[in-house]
């Protein structure tokens, strides 16, 4: 009954559109004050928990994909999927897939992702006779790997709640990223041959490939040069996303040279505005997570599922349905933070891997990014184009299909997640 109640407040206080941090600090401040009768320890929770080095990974990733995305670096990337694989029948879907799967590596924004390469993947797709239910679906699906692929937003704010390693988060999350990708490419090859009205571009020539690759190779770079680091131990994920910074900043002035104080300052701006958004959420999840934690409730949890026998299987597949309805009605940070401090006591009771859970958390938050009503990614490619959102809706429904497929094999198989963050060293 407790635990309904303290979901019933925060979901209530979301609906009314309060804030999400507010949410969490009212419900947690409402706790503390019945049953401590004071909230005096508030203070101390929210500093223990914003004094930490690694939250520095935040700004400088955003900072990163900013100072990229600005300086127009982005812009080639479609340009060249699109040279390599356009020729191929539905090679500009698997294109617009590739696209998005290194944007993500990137941006670590699904947002971003289905915003920047729809509008360059869109009119083309339509050019070459896609239906633009397809073409709407496979954009809005492609945006959503912003969440899976590293470095990624969402990920990094789990890793914090739930003190889990984001170096090891982020490895864990490239193996699925990628079979999720390549499930969507093979889909979009396999749709477009059943239509005889799809067709291709002519082949490239290696020269105008050479020359889009070339154009390119910055882009490329960049998540090779993040996700390396951190995999043979060359540097932290906060010293990777400085290292991620400054490329990005030494590629935008000295290579593309379109970048200057002007743009430095709007991209500075953005970013504190986005980090301080992010910190008023992690503080408020914190006073969250230690009001639950006085009235005993993941204990509560747990001591109720050892008594029902659930064992951590069930238990997966239990709270994996949940966040997918969840995911119907509340965004993808509000998820993490109510349910993460909740559940992380069972979990480690049962024994379940927490960066494989953090895994499957990201690939049921992508879930949420393309089912109604409130799937963000939805309503992002509505605004770029006059079709109807039922279109939009249709487009994206075999992927949703897709991605719990995948779900499911990624629950079946863990070292799917789990073998690339051990071997290279992150602990159990």
């Amino acid at each position: 009954m407790t635990v309904f109640l303290v979901f019933a407040a925060v979901i209530v206080l979301l609906i009314a559109g309060i804030p999400i941090f507010a949410a969490l600090g009212l419900v947690a401040i409402g706790i503390l004050a019945i049953f401590e009768g004071n909230v005096s320890s508030i203070a101390d929770t929210v500093f223990s928990h914003l004094n930490k080095p690694i939250l520095t990974a935040i700004p400088l990733f955003v900072l990163m994909a900013q100072i990229m995305i600005r300086a127009k670096v982005i812009d080639d990337l479609y340009n060249f999927a699109h040279t390599v694989v356009g020729h191929v029948k539905g090679g500009l879907g698997v294109a617009t897939v590739i696209a998005c799967t290194i944007f993500a590596a990137i941006s670590g924004s699904s947002v971003a992702t289905a915003l920047s390469i729809g509008s360059s993947a869109l009119p083309q797709m339509k050019r070459f006779g896609y239906r633009e239910r397809d073409a709407l679906g496979v954009i809005a699906a492609g945006g959503t790997l912003g969440i899976l692929i590293p470095p990624s937003g969402p990920m990094i704010l789990y890793a914090i709640v739930s003190e889990v390693s984001i170096g090891a988060l982020f490895l864990a999350g490239i193996i699925p990223g990628l079979l999720l990708a390549l499930v969507f490419a093979i889909f979009c090859i396999m749709q477009a041959s059943s239509r005889k009205d799809v067709s291709a571009p002519a082949r490239a020539s290696l020269w105008t490939i050479a020359r889009a690759f070339r154009r390119s190779v910055w882009a490329l770079l960049a998540p090779p040069l993040v996700m390396s680091g951190i995999y043979f131990g060359i540097f932290t994920a906060s010293e990777a996303a400085a290292a991620g910074t400054l490329y990005a900043l030494l590629v935008a002035i000295f290579i593309y040279r379109n970048f200057g104080f002007r743009d430095l300052y709007e991209c500075a701006y953005a970013t504190m505005r986005t980090s301080m958004m992010v910190f008023m959420i992690i503080a408020g999840a914190a006073v969250f997570g230690h009001a639950i934690t006085i009235i005993r409730l993941p204990f509560g949890i747990t001591e109720a599922v050892a008594e029902i026998g659930l064992g951590p299987l069930g238990f997966i597949v239990a709270v994996m349905a949940l966040i997918f309805i969840l995911g119907m009605f509340l965004e993808s940070i509000a998820i993490i933070l109510i349910t993460t401090p909740i559940l992380m006591p069972t979990m480690a009771h049962l024994g379940i891997d927490p960066v494989w859970y953090g895994i499957l958390l990201m690939v049921n938050l992508e879930l949420a990014m393309i089912t109604p009503p409130v799937g963000m990614n939805l309503f992002v490619i509505k605004g770029i184009t006059d079709a109807p959102l039922s279109e939009v809706v249709k487009g994206a429904a075999p992927f949703v299909l897709l991605m719990l497929i995948c779900l499911a094999v990624l629950i079946a198989f863990p070292a799917l997640a789990t073998w690339l963050p051990y071997s290279a060293g992150f602990g159990r």
